[in-house]
């Protein structure tokens, strides 16, 4: 049996709570090429531009196929989303019970809540460039993932206080057959 997800060690016995479809995609380990459908939104302003621009998120309005490349490990993950117009890849981290993702210039800590209803990622931290965000400059990051049958739905977006959206993206990924 393989050893538990970052995801299952970082919720504990919460892992459980989530749908079974999102269980499914954090327990997939080693590497797999999903694909779906995805709706991104252009930043709103010129400076959320250029933040979206340092961080590698979608600085275009797009919709359409998505294709999303998982390496996978018990401590450490890579996500490459290739959307319409871009592609954009982090690194996840498992810190004690929370995640640590590195995204172009930016390093983000998370905890994570689950429920029945599916998983949600808090911000609890980021450093920009290096340099740690002000708790009054903090975006407001929406990271939330349900599932419905055969299908991940996420929904991600980024506020920055005085800046507007610097990042929005939602739609769905097609998961493998269950073993």
């Amino acid at each position: 049996m393989a050893e538990p997800s970052m995801y299952e060690r970082a919720l504990g016995a919460d892992f459980e709570q989530l749908p079974e479809a999102v269980q499914r995609f954090h327990r997939l380990q080693g590497a797999w090429t999903l694909t779906g459908e995805v709706e991104t939104e252009a930043p709103t302003t010129w400076l959320a531009r250029c933040l979206a621009w340092g961080l590698g998120t979608p600085r275009r309005a797009t919709r359409g196929a998505i294709r999303f490349e998982l390496l996978a490990s018990p401590t450490v993950e890579t996500w490459r989303r290739h959307f319409p117009a871009q592609s954009m890849q982090s690194t996840l981290r498992l810190q004690g019970r929370e995640l640590q993702e590195s995204l172009g210039l930016s390093r983000l800590r998370f905890r994570l809540a689950a429920s029945p209803q599916g998983l949600e990622m808090l911000l609890v931290e980021l450093h920009l460039l290096g340099l740690p965000c002000p708790r009054w400059l903090r975006p407001r990051i929406v990271a939330r993932e349900q599932g419905s049958g055969q299908r991940l739905h996420f929904e991600v977006s980024a506020d920055v206080p005085f800046i507007g959206r610097v990042a929005g993206y939602r739609g769905h990924l097609d998961l493998p057959e269950a073993p």
